[in-house]
């Protein structure tokens, strides 16, 4: 007789496609807040604009979770701050260079090249067993190079990328430490708030002390406050794309199997590269910048749509090779 349908975990993967479409959104409007950065403070360097535009995100988040912990008297047990400074360690590298790589490369360019983590995991899962982790991987990883060389516009003639490519790659390496973390059997029991409240102070220190430490002066840390457009900005990206996106993450991700997260999780970049095309021109309307709507380029098509196919070709591959698989997030 067939089981009866588990409607706890449809309702798992209806919250996290959710998630992915807050995190999409967050690419066009982290790239309005690094625009309006610019605009403020024009003589600020990029880490310092990379910073100011995440410390806020990540302080009001740590505040709201300290906030509903408090409430229900969720205290941080000893597994949870572990697992919660280790995802914190991770997300804050991952997140930084992520923004500030979005100031060199389109958002939607990020988003695709930011899945370049799902086919990270499965090879690091293969090469602490000590085993070769086989044709599809190898034939994903082929199929991810490929787009992500017409992703960031690969220069053949010196042989590199541009530096928002680089810092995109870079962060999936530490995003994959972050999913691996939260996939692990050992933090299994973990209660999904505390846990979150742990990561967003993590994030909201070490990003508050970058800002510190990178501003040009101490007026610039107060000036992006002053604009309507940034401060709303922020809250939306707080609010939707941090608070709401990771809890639902941390809570629902363990509740269904790494691959059907990880299929979830390839939906990201559609979001983005969908809302890029008309949210842009939205936003500096509004916000007064110049950051035009971008176009569905063949290279983008073409790109994106490799890294896409490799991601679903890796998370449907047989279930004993596919422990550890979902995607990461920023």
């Amino acid at each position: 007789m067939t089981a009866p349908p588990n409607p706890r975990r449809g309702l798992a993967i209806l919250m996290l496609v959710l998630a992915t479409l807050y995190w999409g959104l967050s690419f066009p409007v982290i790239k309005s807040i690094v625009s309006l950065n610019r605009a403020l403070l024009p003589h600020a360097g990029s880490w310092f604009v990379a910073a100011s535009a995440l410390m806020p995100r990540f302080a009001l988040g740590a505040a709201f979770m300290l906030a509903i912990c408090g409430r229900r008297g969720a205290r941080p047990r000893p597994r949870e701050t572990i697992q919660g400074l280790g995802i914190g360690a991770f997300a804050t590298a991952g997140t930084l260079l992520q923004t500030d790589g979005m100031q060199f490369t389109d958002a939607s360019t990020s988003a695709f090249l930011t899945q370049f983590s799902a086919i990270l995991i499965p090879i690091w899962v293969a090469v602490r067993r000590r085993r070769n982790p086989g044709a599809v991987i190898w034939t994903c990883c082929g199929l991810v190079l490929a787009g992500v060389a017409i992703l960031g516009h690969f220069d053949w003639r010196t042989l590199r990328f541009g530096r928002g490519e680089w810092e995109t790659l870079l962060c999936s390496l530490f995003y994959m430490g972050q999913i691996l973390l939260l996939a692990d059997v050992g933090f299994a029991g973990n209660r999904p708030a505390p846990v979150t409240l742990v990561m967003f102070a993590v994030q909201a220190v070490a990003f508050t002390a970058l800002a510190a430490s990178t501003a040009p002066n101490a007026r610039a840390l107060w000036v992006p406050w002053h604009s309507a457009a940034w401060v709303g900005l922020t809250l939306a990206l707080t609010v939707f794309c941090t608070i709401s996106a990771f809890f639902i993450m941390n809570k629902w991700q363990p509740r269904i199997t790494a691959t059907e997260a990880g299929l979830i999780y390839c939906i990201e970049p559609v979001f983005a590269s969908v809302l890029v095309l008309f949210l842009p021109a939205l936003i500096s309307a509004a916000a007064g910048i110049s950051y035009a709507n971008e176009r569905a380029t063949w290279g983008l098509l073409v790109g994106g749509g490799l890294v896409m196919v490799a991601n679903v070709l890796v998370q449907t591959r047989p279930a004993q090779d596919a422990s550890g698989s979902a995607g990461a997030k920023g």
